[in-house]
């Protein structure tokens, strides 16, 4: 799976990690950002049409979250789920719902819409 990483095209805002349209409802892609100097898995949901960015680690146990590579969500689209014990995210909020993290949070990346691309500003440290 080829990421694209902080290498990608800058803006003031942050980095280019994808193109509008490009991330179809019910789908996710990851990417890669600098977090605290280092290389940091992250990745973009579109849920409902909306463009939602988390660090791709757990709030209960910090490993990444993907059952599948890039597969991010419960088979019906509704959840993030985490695949090392089933805990369940909002994708619009990246609030825990449901398992050992639960009123925890995924740590946030936010996201800007320039020129038709999708840019990952700086992402929260998953400690914060």
């Amino acid at each position: 799976m080829a990421y694209q990483n902080d290498d990608e095209q800058a803006y003031p805002s942050g980095r280019v990690v994808a193109r509008l349209g490009e991330i179809t409802p019910g789908c996710t892609k990851k990417f890669i950002r600098t977090v605290n100097g280092r290389d940091t898995e992250c990745f973009i949901v579109n849920y409902g049409g909306e463009l939602f960015a988390y660090v791709n680690s757990c709030r209960h146990v910090p490993m990444t979250m993907d059952w599948v590579d890039n597969q991010f969500l419960n088979e019906d689209g509704r959840y993030i789920l985490c695949a090392t014990h089933g805990a369940a995210y909002e994708p619009d909020t990246g609030e825990c719902i449901f398992g050992p993290p639960c009123g925890q949070f995924l740590a946030k990346v936010p996201l800007t819409i320039e020129a038709g691309q999708v840019i990952a500003g700086q992402p929260e440290a998953p400690d914060d």
